[in-house]
């Protein structure tokens, strides 16, 4: 995706409410500030996206669908964060190894009963 859509991409989600026009700047700056990829780590299975979906688990409809480049991952990791249930026991230290190791497919899958919430997040 070049750097035209990855903005583009950002400001549709400042508009829809995904994000907060606070984290929109952030991630921004952050693709303001992303090097070029390295011949090494452009290979074809190289995880591009990461992805933040919180579903109702009653009706399974989407309440959050956020997908960031993986160069933005460190921001996104941050989002993220905010919608995932405090009481859910996930490690972000460990959360950001596995992205760093290449994990790939889903990676963290969370249900909060008090909520009625059902998270789950992919790098693809």
């Amino acid at each position: 995706m070049t750097s035209t859509e990855e903005r583009l991409q950002i400001l549709k989600m400042i508009e829809e409410g995904k994000i907060t026009a606070e984290e929109g700047a952030r991630l921004l700056s952050a693709l303001g500030k992303k090097q070029p990829t390295s011949p090494s780590s452009a290979g074809g299975s190289s995880a591009r996206w990461f992805r933040v979906r919180v579903s109702d688990s009653a009706t399974g409809k989407n309440k959050v669908n956020v997908n960031i480049p993986m160069g933005l991952v460190n921001v996104g990791l941050r989002m993220g964060a905010r919608f995932i249930p405090e009481d859910a026991g996930i490690d972000l230290e460990e959360l950001s190894e596995q992205i760093r190791s290449g994990a790939h497919g889903k990676i963290v899958e969370v249900s909060d009963e008090e909520s009625g919430e059902h998270v789950e997040i992919f790098i693809e």
